[in-house]
């Protein structure tokens, strides 16, 4: 069954993870994605892991295989004028453009944003920058390239990560490219709703530090009303107790208890209902007072048990999980009755599980994933694209990230 996004044409320029999780979010709700690569392919093709412990597998790693499952593939040089030419007429029967170089490098190409509006005023174009884009605010870093460790460290995420301030830790997955990826995606889709109500195409720009700021939004109004800059705390929270991991006799347990009538369930389970009413910590501010002891009470039950037993105990009244490891998700029931972890072939003959689609719906539910494209499988068979030509040199120049 067609997807949501079904006959939207989307045109992806992008490279490494922020922009191409943009488009796959785009592919994955049914919009018909060509990822235009350099000869050369995404960088990101190189990266592993690859099947059967292999250094390396036709250019088609685990990490470039996952986010870029339901797309086409197709090469041009945007440094030669023919390939450029080829790319106006991509553009033409496109609706949206996303692209992830550095500012300035498309306009070198002579594919400005102003120049593609001109001609083709309904197309939606879109980018992530590391800075965002001088078209809706120059920074001061507007030329500085950005991975996602980058935008965790100056959008205050390192800053509140880790156990002390003398020791801050990054996010473990790429949320410095995620999150601004997603904010994209649905800034594209808003543009989109826009272009087809009025016809009038724009320019989308999210920042990846901006996105990763807006995504600590609580340390701005901490610090606004406090004067302090808050600090790593650990797996506990600043203003909620208890709110945190907490050990088991076998691993860890995810815990939220925060609201004075959960922190009286979970005395009650614990068997220390007394606690529950002590104005040591009937209150979430008392028990944020002392939250040492809070943490101390609750551990003195947790450690005595299996992670499987916490979490039998409290499932369903007090909100908690089990600190999973990936084999323990790959087991999780609802991972399977969600879909949330499908199996695409890989061309070396093999088959890789690779996360599903997070979004479902009711009516209009996508099909089975295709796996990501081979460099250039579809240069010579894009059905609404004219006959598109593999060029012999190479052009990855600028990408942000």
């Amino acid at each position: 069954m067609p997807g949501p996004l079904d006959g939207l044409r989307v045109l992806d320029l992008t490279q490494v993870l922020s922009g191409p999780y943009t488009t796959m979010l785009l592919a994955d709700m049914g919009a018909d994605v060509i990822k235009v690569e350099p000869p050369t392919g995404d960088v990101s093709r190189l990266w592993g892991p690859f099947p059967h412990g292999a250094t390396s597998s036709s250019e088609y790693g685990g990490y470039f295989a996952s986010i870029n499952r339901n797309k086409r593939s197709v090469t041009l040089d945007l440094k030669d004028s023919s390939d450029q030419q080829v790319l106006w007429a991509l553009i033409a029967k496109a609706d949206v453009l996303v692209e992830n170089f550095r500012s300035g490098v498309m306009d070198r190409f002579g594919l400005s944003y102003e120049s593609i509006h001109e001609k083709y005023p309904s197309l939606v174009y879109a980018c992530i920058r590391g800075f965002g884009d001088p078209r809706t605010g120059r920074s001061p870093y507007d030329q500085w390239p950005a991975f996602d460790i980058i935008a965790q460290a100056m959008g205050g995420l390192l800053g509140v990560t880790g156990m002390d301030a003398s020791h801050p830790v990054k996010v473990g997955p790429g949320i410095g490219d995620i999150f601004p990826a997603a904010l994209a995606a649905t800034g594209i889709l808003a543009a989109v709703r826009h272009a087809e109500h009025t016809g009038e195409g724009q320019f989308v720009d999210v920042g990846m530090y901006d996105a990763v700021l807006s995504l600590t939004e609580r340390i701005i109004y901490q610090h606004s009303l406090t004067g302090r800059d808050p600090e790593p705390q650990g797996n506990t929270h600043p203003l909620l107790c208890p709110y945190g991991v907490v050990a088991t006799a076998d691993g860890f347990v995810a815990l939220a208890a925060p609201t004075d009538h959960h922190w009286r369930l979970l005395t009650e389970f614990m068997g220390k209902p007394e606690f529950g009413s002590d104005p040591k910590f009937a209150t979430n501010n008392q028990r944020l007072a002392h939250s040492d002891e809070t943490y101390e009470l609750v551990e003195s039950w947790t450690t005595g048990r299996t992670t499987a037993s916490v979490v039998d105990v409290l499932a369903g009244a007090i909100p908690c999980g089990p600190v999973n490891k990936a084999s323990d998700i790959a087991g999780d029931e609802h991972v399977s009755v969600r879909d949330m972890v499908v199996t695409v072939p890989h061309p070396d003959g093999a088959d890789m599980q690779i996360v599903g689609s997070p979004v479902k719906f009711s009516s209009t539910k996508p099909g089975a994933f295709s796996r990501a494209p081979l460099l250039g499988e579809h240069s010579q068979n894009v059905a609404w694209l004219p006959r598109v030509r593999r060029s012999g040199s190479t052009a990855d120049e600028g990408v942000s990230q």
